[in-house]
């Protein structure tokens, strides 16, 4: 089989994992009970990503072929997904957070390390057929989000957005794609037999980056900037559900189908992600990260101004100006790192980005969202479901105006020139 269909595939598999629970998840827990605990869950993410990836792409670096890994991380994630479901089917309404949340650390743990060790085998791979990491990556990286997306539609068609089902899926996606990945192109371990100081021994050379300016500034506005990365994940979905509480948008198609109306968010990613080889030779780094910076003011903004009734295009708007927002940074960001570092840490380094990223921004984000969130929402029970009503436009022009600080604080701070 074609290597670039063989790594789709594999892309394709990775996010179809996280679309089945990263959207509808919040709806679930609000579901249950557990809206004052949705940050939390979210977090979870941004915690394992703090440690788990840096120290499994060490392990690849240096042990483990990074394939391998990949295959045993989403076995383990797997199994614990299932696991979660099941807790949540036997306790209905009644689930312990405790036990739950459990079950769901364990699984992210081990799925959270796979979305740079997915990168680092495609990189690998590429590179040894001869082939240009930037002009033939994004392709196949589109696929990922097409598998998003279809976990999306599947969730919310098969009337998963509200129960555990959506672990369910998620976990069979991971089986999946764990026995695929032994079939994927091996990836080489370090051969460097010379001595080592600690930081070698251990993989921790991708630290050494922050000696460098240019990327200790690189690494730290990833960071700032990680803090947006999963407050729509978590909170979108019981946003747009909780119009179901005003009679002129009960009905309305947005709020049924709240997980249909988020994935064009994921089709915008799909069409951005073939621009960013363009923009990233015609712009370079700086200005492609600036352009996401402001692609995420407009989506805040315009999720705090818009509504499923006449304000639904505000809503749609939002969707499209994600794919900017995202993939213009966590993507352009992910090629600017393997560019920028030596073969021998870029496992470690992708581990690295993760880190500031998903890790310590994305953990920072979320907890405060929710304290953002519980202070301006409050839970309403409408039958058999909750919702979160409230203030919701001050939550979200209060997130416009930060993603707006760090982006201006980024543009003064930032001036290497270098176009990768």
């Amino acid at each position: 089989m074609n290597l670039k269909i063989r790594l789709a595939i594999m892309n394709f598999l990775e996010f179809a994992v996280w679309g089945a629970y990263l959207t509808s998840m919040g709806r679930y827990l609000g579901n249950i009970g557990m809206s004052d605990s949705i940050g939390l869950f979210y977090s979870m993410q941004g915690i394992v990503s703090i440690f788990m990836p840096a120290l499994l792409g060490i392990v690849a670096d240096r042990w483990i072929q990074a394939q391998r890994m990949l295959g045993i991380c989403h076995f383990v994630a797997a199994l614990m997904m299932f696991a979660a479901a099941y807790y949540g089917y036997i306790s209905g309404s009644n689930a312990k957070f405790s036990i739950l949340f459990t079950f769901y650390s364990l699984s992210v743990a081990f799925y959270m390390p796979t979305l740079a060790l997915s990168n680092s085998v495609a990189y690998s791979a590429l590179t040894s057929a001869g082939l240009d990491t930037i002009k033939n990556f994004p392709p196949i990286r589109v696929f990922g989000t097409i598998g998003f997306i279809c976990s999306m539609w599947a969730v919310d068609l098969l009337g998963f957005q509200t129960n555990q089902m959506q672990f369910v899926f998620s976990g069979i996606m991971g089986v999946i794609l764990a026995l695929y990945a032994f079939s994927l192109p091996r990836c080489a371990v370090s051969s460097d037999n010379d001595k080592k100081t600690f930081v070698d021994a251990f993989g921790l050379r991708a630290f050494s980056l922050f000696k460098q300016k240019k990327m200790a500034i690189f690494f730290i506005f990833s960071m700032m900037l990680g803090v947006s990365l999963q407050i729509t994940n978590g909170f979108a979905n019981p946003f747009i559900s909780s119009f179901a509480t005003v009679p002129e948008f009960a009905g309305t198609f947005g709020v049924n189908h709240a997980n249909i109306l988020i994935s064009l968010s994921q089709i915008s990613e799909t069409c951005c992600i073939l621009l960013i080889p363009f923009f990233m030779k015609r712009f370079g780094i700086k200005n492609v990260m600036l352009i996401a910076m402001l692609a995420w003011v407009l989506r805040f903004g315009l999720f705090g101004l818009g509504n499923p009734g006449g304000g639904v295009w505000m809503l749609v708007l939002s969707m499209i100006v994600y794919g900017v927002a995202f993939d213009f940074f966590n993507i352009s960001g992910s090629l600017f790192v393997d560019k920028a570092t030596a073969p021998s840490i870029r496992s470690s380094a992708q581990g690295l980005f993760m880190l500031m990223t998903n890790g310590i921004g994305a953990t920072v984000g979320t907890l405060g969202a929710q304290v953002v969130v519980n202070h301006f929402t409050s839970l309403k029970k409408m039958g058999d479901n909750f919702y979160s009503v409230g203030d919701w436009q001050s939550v979200w022009l209060i997130f416009a105006f930060y993603a707006l600080i760090v982006g201006i604080m980024f543009a003064f701070s930032f001036n290497s020139k270098s176009k990768v």
